[in-house]
């Protein structure tokens, strides 16, 4: 059964987390115009107070010029010095509140300049009422001085009140204004708000759609999960039925290959005086045809056998799988007079048997394929890499690079995916001897253990095999690769 989801499941990620993160910037835009309203109320509330500072400012100014007025006309009509006590706290308290009235209004040019002409209007009824002070009731210039006196305190008096009516225009608008903020962070804020309930649903509900999508995929994979594993169970006896398949039908093809060369031998030896040279050459034909069919059993047993026995992984010397070989083969490397050059070689988690096959394979095609008249040479050497210098290998992990480097006969690039095929050759059977199996079996090895194998060549140049292999295996039995089919990479 096919899982058809409402919306990919990047798709679906995408929008949730964009409707988180548009919940999450209204949120924060919220509390910013929250705070910058607040701000502003705070502001608007303090112009206001600052008008009201400014009007009381000016009805004490007035008050005490009031009382000024009042204590000298007192004073010169009973000549009692009692009634000196307003004028004199009267002249004692006006340069503070005329101090302070600057500083409230030096934010006003118009103000200012009013606040310049009400300062010059104190000024000028001070020096007045201090002249009718000294002037007797009865003097003449008395009549002059109380009209002045009066023009002046009746100019004062509308500076006073004029700078109070522009003061309490400014504390209507400021209280208007004040009012139109915080009605407008309201609206803003519960837009917002509501905007922000609207984007959380949304998330909401397509979250709730990703949950129902995951449980159901989840319930459909553990539903292809038992399915895989009885799919593994009957491979696995698939492939146990195989494996006895192959080693009775090896044992079986085995025995009849046997007696055709012990017969053909015994023919041989036995009546081999009464043969004519084509009947000598017919009876090697058939030994030897015998002796190949029996090699090629084997290395297809070997193969089929790499990836289905289960070993465990033991720390295995390479030096001493390659030298092991190389005892192995030394009637040979002495036949051809090979100079061997081996570098140092580490020691890493795997199965000797197999390393045995892998090194094996490899230094015998090095030996294989010399060139006529040059000295075959073979080289081994290794060195500590990184996954992520080949395609296809873990990044975090340690491996080990080993160069297997001849300079034989070689072989175009161009080859390189056929020949870790089985049953591919780049040569005739006449030409050299071989089944066509063993690079095949080198890359299976190399796939066992979770590996990389490729090469570089050019005809007549040599050949070099790159094996990679990790130091240690973490994998468990199941993750290792199964397929018989072959692949090979090429490096980066």
């Amino acid at each position: 059964m096919k899982i058809v989801p409402r919306f990919a499941p990047k798709v679906m990620n995408r929008r949730i987390a964009l409707g988180f993160i548009m919940a999450m910037v209204l949120i924060a835009s919220g509390f910013i115009i929250s705070f910058y309203s607040y701000n502003q109320y705070s502001e608007d509330t303090k112009r206001v107070r600052h008008t009201y500072e400014v009007t009381g400012t000016l009805e004490r100014i007035l008050s005490l010029m009031k009382d000024a007025e009042t204590g000298s006309r007192g004073y010169v009509i009973s000549q009692d010095s009692t009634y000196m006590s307003p004028y004199k706290m009267a002249l004692r308290l006006l340069p503070e509140q005329i101090r302070q009235l600057r500083i409230l209004c030096n934010d006003n040019r118009v103000q200012i300049q009013r606040r310049v002409r009400l300062e010059q209007l104190i000024e000028d009824k001070l020096a007045i009422t201090k002249v009718r002070i000294g002037v007797k009731v009865t003097d003449k210039q008395n009549w002059a001085v109380n009209v002045e006196s009066k023009r002046t305190m009746d100019a004062l008096r509308s500076q006073v009140t004029l700078m109070v009516d522009t003061e309490r225009i400014l504390m209507d608008m400021r209280n208007r204004q004040a009012e139109r903020s915080f009605r407008n962070t309201l609206v803003i804020i519960f837009s917002l708000s509501l905007l922000t309930f609207m984007v959380l649903a949304i998330s909401y509900r397509l979250l709730e759609q990703e949950l129902i999508h995951r449980q159901t995929t989840e319930d459909q994979l553990r539903e292809y999960e038992g399915q895989l594993k009885g799919q593994i169970r009957q491979l696995e006896t698939s492939n146990e039925e195989l494996e006895r398949f192959a080693f009775v039908a090896s044992h079986d093809l085995q025995e009849p290959l046997r007696k055709i060369q012990s017969f053909s031998n015994l023919i041989t030896d036995r009546y081999g005086n009464l043969f004519d040279e084509d009947s000598m050459l017919f009876m090697s034909k058939i030994s030897h045809s015998a002796e190949r069919m029996s090699k090629l059993i084997k290395d297809l047993l070997n193969f089929s056998r790499i990836s289905n026995h289960q070993e465990d992984f033991k720390p295995v010397p390479l030096s001493d799988i390659v030298q092991r070989i190389l005892d192995d083969q030394e009637l040979r490397i002495k036949g051809l007079d090979v100079r061997i050059e081996i570098g140092e070689l580490p020691v890493i988690q795997a199965v000797a048997s197999q390393m045995d096959h892998l090194f094996n394979n490899l230094i015998s095609n090095a030996l294989k394929f010399t060139r006529p008249g040059v000295q075959p040479v073979l080289r081994i050497k290794s060195r500590p890499v990184n996954g992520e210098d080949y395609v296809g290998l873990t990044a975090d992990r340690s491996y080990v690079e080993i160069i297997i480097e001849d300079n034989g006969i070689g072989f175009e690039e161009k080859y390189l995916d056929h020949i870790f095929k089985v049953f591919q050759r780049l040569h005739g059977k006449t030409a050299f001897e071989g089944t066509g199996i063993g690079l095949a079996i080198c890359k299976r090895v190399v796939m066992y253990h979770h590996g990389f194998i490729t090469a570089r060549s050019q005809p007549q140049e040599g050949a070099t095999f790159v094996v990679v292999l990790p130091e240690s295996q973490l994998l468990q039995h199941y993750d290792r690769p199964t397929s018989i089919e072959i692949y090979s990479y090429p490096t980066r």
